[in-house]
């Protein structure tokens, strides 16, 4: 005799089946994202899990071919974007020597300007002394020192937090089997096929293969020293253009072996949505009791997927870039209290290169074109190519850097202006000097 279904009797109707193909679908789908940073993470996802319909529609677009355009139609993603491994638009790129310009590098220079904006919290930030201040502005030195491979498979992170995986699952089980025992066979079947689809889809899915990858540059190339150009963040590379590309042409990857068609991919959508449909049409046919159960696993399944799509995925991703894929480069961070203090401490660092090179730094990093500004950029170039201004020159020679009895035709209020953009190059000039610049000291 079989035991008597809790709610037996009661008229209630809950009703979910529809809800639960659409509820909590793009925390899954971001919840996804985590197998491919933690190990082992591909073998965790068998439990019941919301957004059914919405997980199927994103995935069906990773296919491409006509039958999976025609099933889920939509514009085709690259995989590595679906997951938030790439994508991300990147800085304003112009290298010193090798005359390269890229106005929108990509997500790993994305990535890098991100970790040089956070260097601040954990490492102490040199503030420049300036007499003049208006809006501070924070310039990174990177000296990059390997050079990867073009191809390359970064290590996944080891998670302390896999047992948490076991909630969803045991929860999942849990329900399954209270629906058999009182045979609602209606929620237990749709349970148990959630946990199937979900399961198996978090495998292919975690079945691409994790990359780095880059273009090999031309032998004979020149170094590849430059400048990523933010609003407000200024980043200097320092290095063989073997080590400043990854950055600025790079990319994160995931590879699979159903590439160019996904169709493994195609069939965990189809799979997903034959789910949807299911539950659609049968979780109403089953007892108040199992509706209860078939909604307590997708709760525990929500609460466990919000969880992971709350890690922050960037900061591992930026830990895979510093820590494998650059091995760890030099940094040191700088504040000034003007930009034009900023452009001229630049300017330094890259030096010596070529005078026309730097100048288009210069218009880059500021880009004011009146008279006044000109003078004072074609006077900062000369003093920085300038021989007689180097780290070794004797000091005495460092007091006459400009002349201000020069007049350069200029009325007197832009002749006081350009007086106060000399103090803010001396400013850069006294930094690169009095500190013995070292991009080696690491941070």
């Amino acid at each position: 005799m079989s035991p008597t279904i809790p709610l037996k009797n009661s008229q209630f109707n809950l009703d979910i089946s529809g809800v639960a193909g659409f509820f909590g679908g793009d925390v899954a789908v971001t919840a996804m994202a985590t197998v491919h940073i933690y190990q082992g993470r591909k073998w965790l996802g068998w439990y019941n899990s919301p957004g059914s319909y919405e997980i199927a529609k994103r995935y069906g677009q990773l296919g491409r071919s006509r039958f999976w355009d025609g099933l889920y139609p939509g514009i085709n993603v690259d995989p590595a974007v679906l997951f938030e491994l790439d994508g991300m638009p990147g800085p304003k790129y112009r290298g010193v020597q090798s005359g390269t310009i890229i106005a929108q590098t990509g997500h790993l220079a994305h990535l890098l300007l991100q970790e040089c904006k956070d260097t601040s919290r954990h490492h102490p930030i040199l503030r420049v002394p300036q007499s003049r201040r208006t809006t501070p502005i924070a310039v990174t030195v990177v000296e990059l020192h390997h050079t990867p491979d073009a191809v390359q498979y970064p290590r996944l992170f080891r998670n302390a937090t896999s047992p948490l995986a076991s909630l969803p699952i045991m929860a999942s089980l849990a329900t399954c089997v209270a629906c058999l025992v009182y045979h609602d066979w209606y929620c237990f079947s749709m349970i148990l096929l959630g946990m199937i689809s979900s399961g198996v889809s978090c495998y292919v899915i975690g079945t691409g293969q994790f990359t780095f990858t880059h273009p090999k540059h031309a032998n004979g190339a020149p170094s590849g020293d430059g400048v990523l150009i933010a609003e407000d963040k200024i980043v200097v590379l320092k290095g063989a253009e073997g080590a400043v590309t990854p950055i600025t042409r790079g990319r994160f990857s995931l590879k699979f072996t159903s590439e160019p068609e996904y169709h493994n991919i195609g069939v965990c959508s189809m799979l997903l949505t034959a789910q949807f449909l299911a539950q659609l049409l049968l979780v109403p046919q089953g007892e108040i009791f199992g509706q209860i159960m078939f909604l307590c696993s997708l709760a525990v399944s929500w609460a466990y997927n919000s969880y992971l799509s709350s890690l922050d995925r960037e900061s591992f991703q930026r830990r895979i870039l510093i820590d494998q894929v650059l091995r760890e480069p030099a940094r040191r961070k700088y504040e000034f209290g003007t930009r034009t203090a900023m452009a001229v401490f630049v300017l330094l660092v890259l030096s010596p290169a070529d005078a026309e090179a730097l100048r288009k730094i210069l218009d880059d990093l500021l880009p004011n074109e009146t008279k006044v500004w000109r003078v004072w950029k074609k006077v900062v170039v000369e003093k920085v190519c300038s021989s007689k201004h180097t780290v070794d020159a004797p000091r005495d020679l460092r007091t006459s850097l400009f002349d201000y009895q020069a007049t350069h035709d200029l009325e007197k209020s832009d002749l006081d202006l350009l007086h106060t953009l000399y103090g803010d190059a001396r400013a850069a000039f006294d930094q690169y000097y009095d500190r013995s610049f070292d991009a080696s000291v690491k941070v």
